[in-house]
């Protein structure tokens, strides 16, 4: 079942006076925004504007899926505690819309949730348009996406961007890459970017149709820090099994915390190393869930270089190293596990974990070489981008698997939750 976030909010220049709405609804489970809406509506006050911001953010999402889930976040104090059936309505213009949204999704689809005017600042702003655009005799319209044009240079994501805007105005579908550690201790010369663009609206995926159903998403939570993360060794599932630093419990707890806000995670599926135990167990306690473990998610064999640096490895096994670099069927030296081996065991936790979760969320807490594996396959991305990813501890990254094989790749290496 697909998670909508709806936030609205509605003013008037008067009380009553010239008066408007404005309401978002976005992904719960990545932030992308689906869908925008707001209206000048006349002279009326502001609750009435709030509830009307309500009415349209309501109908937005159930036009997106109207089998949805929806968590509605508004700064008004008297509409969420209405809505929520612990005040009385007495206002006889506000029991009618209140009576409509009601009707929009059936009971307990639907929750309630106030919030300070500072974080309602994007229903804020649409609801100010709005009247902006009436005070001027027009109708409000949403702004269209800033157009950023490519220099030219190889890698460059605008140029990327730029490519599928033309693909797309010309009716065909084009394949999404980034640049994409592998193993902490692996070379890393890219840096992640998330841009995003406002819309009126917009499904998953290139070509996600809407009677595809909800998809089985993925949110991918690498572990909290270790004493050897900042170090950068080489930490698999050969080693010593380290537990989290104090700074890794910390990094579980801030996650945690984020993920209960989403409320989005239906089942939480780790590792059986300790560090990714512990994080999941920090992660599952806040959210009220159950940890289960599964074996396919565990990290890489890096055989003798376990507890290694990259430079360590290196300096003692060079044509080895050199050769796992080049080639994902090579092996660490010792014996460890080939990229190409790993993947194939990803390969066949993904699928038994999709159909088991179909339409749900699921928090999968894991290592760095099966996230990047994970997406690397829904990019269709060589091996070698296993390389060109940069995936920090406690990062979420979530990719959506459709019906028909489709996966849509909604977030990489968040890592906001961490800052102050």
């Amino acid at each position: 079942m697909r998670e909508f976030v709806v936030e609205a909010d509605g003013g008037s220049r008067g009380n009553p006076g010239p008066a408007g709405y404005g309401a978002a609804v976005s992904d719960a489970a990545t932030g992308e925004t689906l869908a925008e809406a707001a209206e000048f509506i006349g002279v009326a006050t502001n609750n009435v504007a709030e509830y009307r911001g309500l009415l349209a953010g309501l109908r937005a999402a159930h036009a997106l899926d109207p089998e949805a889930r929806v968590a509605v976040r508004m700064d008004s104090k008297l509409v969420v505690e209405q809505m929520s059936g612990r005040w009385k309505i007495k206002h006889p213009d506000m029991k009618p819309l209140a009576a409509e949204a009601r009707g929009i999704f059936p009971p307990g689809r639907v929750t309630y949730e106030w919030i300070p005017r500072e974080r309602n600042k994007h229903a804020d702003r649409l609801a100010n348009e709005a009247m902006d655009a009436g005070a001027k005799g027009e109708v409000w319209t949403p702004r269209p996406p800033a157009v950023v044009e490519p220099d030219g240079r190889p890698g460059d994501a605008r140029a990327g961007a730029a490519a599928a805007r033309a693909a797309l105005s010309r009716g065909r579908a084009v394949p999404a890459s980034e640049p994409v550690e592998s193993a902490e201790a692996a070379p890393d010369d890219a840096r992640a970017a998330r841009t995003v663009a406002s819309v009126t609206t917009s499904s998953p995926g290139w070509s996600a149709a809407p009677d595809l159903g909800a998809p089985a998403t993925f949110v991918l939570l690498r572990h909290g820090e270790t004493p050897l993360t900042p170090q950068k060794r080489f930490s698999g599932s050969g080693g010593s099994d380290p537990a989290l630093s104090e700074v890794g419990r910390e990094q579980a707890r801030l996650v945690a915390a984020a993920l209960a806000r989403r409320g989005t995670v239906q089942a939480v599926v780790a590792s059986p190393l300790a560090r990714t135990r512990e994080t999941a167990g920090i992660v599952a306690a806040r959210l009220g869930l159950d940890v289960r473990v599964d074996d396919g998610l565990r990290e890489t064999d890096f055989g003798a270089w376990e507890g290694l640096t990259f430079g360590e490895a290196r300096e003692r096994h060079p044509d080895d190293l050199t050769a796992w670099l080049g080639d994902p069927e090579a092996r660490p030296t010792g014996g460890g596990e080939s990229f190409a081996e790993t993947a194939e065991r990803i390969e066949e936790t993904r699928a038994r974990l999709v159909t088991e979760y179909a339409g749900r969320t699921v928090l999968l807490v894991t290592h760095v070489t099966p996230i990047k594996t994970l997406l690397r396959l829904a990019l269709g991305a060589p091996p070698e981008s296993l390389f060109r990813m940069e995936l920090s501890a406690a990062s979420l990254s979530a990719v959506a698997y459709y019906a028909d094989g489709n996966a849509s790749v909604r977030l990489f290496n968040d890592t906001s939750h961490l800052r102050p």
